[in-house]
């Protein structure tokens, strides 16, 4: 959808579908929405005084219609909650309510008042992000399978007032933002019989023939073979969809300078392999190529950003399934560091995907490498959907990562990397075993990992509760966490990285 700061002009003069106006709990109407309120002669004021709403934060919303003496064709009040108390999260929530709203009628150009949004420490610049990520993000719908798909949400245009057009960067920021979560969602969403890793090379193909800063190389079992990936390449064993180990390159800044890797776990179906899975909510394990779908997201959305920085983007993709030729329980592979693991568990199959690949990575002598999986069911029981969790060697690295899920409302939280922790993973039969036993597993998992990020700053994202939801209509892939890993990439470029 098209974005636009509409400069000195009064929000009654302003044509639009509708105009989105707050009304604080403790205040009534802001500063903005009393100038509307005068040019419609106490109109908004009537209905704030009436006693009829309480005005709670996200809860009492009064549409009118046409409304005399404004341009715009409907005025829509919403409870914005107590002015003292609006916070980050409180305005998040607030926009995605009212965008519920007008995406459920016909409103094609929707004007939202956030001059009166901006108290407390939220700034234009931030709403003017987060209103253009979240109107993206609200009208997503999933309809590549659905023969009787509902109607799409129609939001073709949406504005807010400022004194200047500089809100106007944060817009386009965040619609690249949403939109990337969107490509995320969408190959997350998607059925393991149509979403797999050549699906998933195909996508990184078109990326590369959309965005010109974007190259794409593929390589195939035949290629992994002889690079020496066993650890990779044990995972695809039982399957008949071939792996693949797709390679996209964003040359934003000058060539030869050196690059972020995002690496991430593509198991396009999860069966758990000879260890296999109970059949309850197996579906979900389609799920299971999150962070390879997050790192296409990201991809695309620093391409339309035209980010002046240089990324790599690793997407180690195959599918987990028992046959007579799956890795089985005791078996021991060789990696490409040249490490022996010992498989104890081939439903422990993501981060021998993820090993091989941040071995890769150090070809490319990154100045930062993070990896992104729906790694441990550890992870979920911790923290539920709430939470990327977050494990490193360099914790410079780390802290600027919780930051930016802290600015972005895509949260993080570290666990440690202990010495102690280490010992679960010591095997009789070969360097390093695959899994740690029942205690500790997301952060023996990290663990694992670190033995392969030993040469480069290194950070792991497990996004196994963030990545999608389970339950009710809500169902499905997140996009998480694009906008972490965007926000990250952004604050690259505007300061030098530690």
């Amino acid at each position: 959808m098209d974005s636009e700061v509409i400069v000195n002009l009064s929000i009654a003069e302003t044509a639009a579908d509708c105009i989105v106006v707050p009304v604080w709990k403790d205040a009534g109407l802001g500063e903005e929405a009393r100038a509307l309120d005068a040019a419609l002669g106490g109109a908004l004021g009537t209905v704030v005084g009436s006693g009829d709403y309480v005005w709670e934060a996200n809860e009492d919303r009064h549409l009118l219609h046409g409304p005399a003496g404004c341009a715009a064709q409907r005025v829509l009040l919403v409870g914005a909650g107590e002015r003292g108390r609006f916070g980050r999260k409180e305005a998040a929530k607030f926009l995605a309510s009212a965008l519920r709203k007008v995406l459920s009628g016909n409103m094609p150009h929707v004007h939202f008042s956030v001059a009166d949004l901006a108290v407390n420490d939220i700034s234009i610049d931030w709403l003017a992000a987060r209103l253009a990520q979240a109107a993206e993000t609200a009208a997503y719908r999933y309809v590549a399978t659905k023969e009787d798909a509902k109607r799409k949400a129609v939001l073709d245009r949406l504005s807010i007032g400022a004194t200047s057009e500089s809100p106007l960067d944060m817009m386009r920021r965040g619609k690249a933002v949403g939109q990337g979560a969107n490509r995320a969602r969408e190959l997350g969403n998607l059925p393991a019989n149509i979403c797999t890793p050549t699906y998933l090379a195909d996508c990184a193909q078109e990326l590369a023939n959309e965005h010109r800063s974007i190259d794409v190389e593929v390589i195939d079992e035949r290629g992994m073979k002889a690079l020496g990936m066993g650890c990779f390449l044990s995972v695809a064993a039982g399957s008949a969809e071939p792996a693949r180990l797709i390679v996209l390159k964003h040359q934003g800044a000058e060539e030869g300078g050196k690059p972020v890797c995002l690496v991430g776990k593509g198991v396009t179906f999860d069966t758990g392999g000879i260890s296999i899975k109970p059949s309850a909510a197996m579906d979900e394990m389609k799920f299971d190529m999150c962070g390879a779908a997050a790192v296409l997201g990201v991809m695309g959305a620093i391409a339309d950003l035209q980010l002046p920085l240089n990324v790599v983007g690793l997407v180690a993709a195959a599918e987990n399934m028992p046959s007579g030729r799956a890795t089985k329980p005791g078996d021991v592979v060789t990696s490409l560091s040249g490490k022996t693991v010992e498989i104890l568990n081939t439903d422990a199959e993501g981060r021998l995907l993820l090993c091989d690949a941040l071995t890769y990575a150090e070809r490319f002598e990154p100045t930062h490498v993070i990896d992104v999986a729906t790694l441990t069911g550890a992870a979920i029981a911790a923290f539920g959907n709430e939470a990327n969790v977050v494990l490193g060697n360099d914790q410079a690295l780390i802290d600027r990562l919780l930051q930016c899920g802290q600015e972005c409302l895509d949260p993080a939280w570290q666990l440690p990397l202990w010495p102690e922790y280490h010992k679960q993973l010591e095997s009789n039969f070969a360097d390093i075993a695959n899994i740690g036993g029942k205690q500790a597993g997301t952060i023996t998992a990290g663990c694992f990992l670190s033995k392969f990020a030993g040469e480069f700053k290194w950070a792991h994202l497990d996004i196994a509760g963030s990545a999608w939801l389970s339950e009710g209509a809500a169902k499905g892939a997140t996009g998480r966490p694009v906008p972490l890993l965007v926000e990250f990439l952004t604050t690259l470029t505007q300061a030098p990285a530690t």
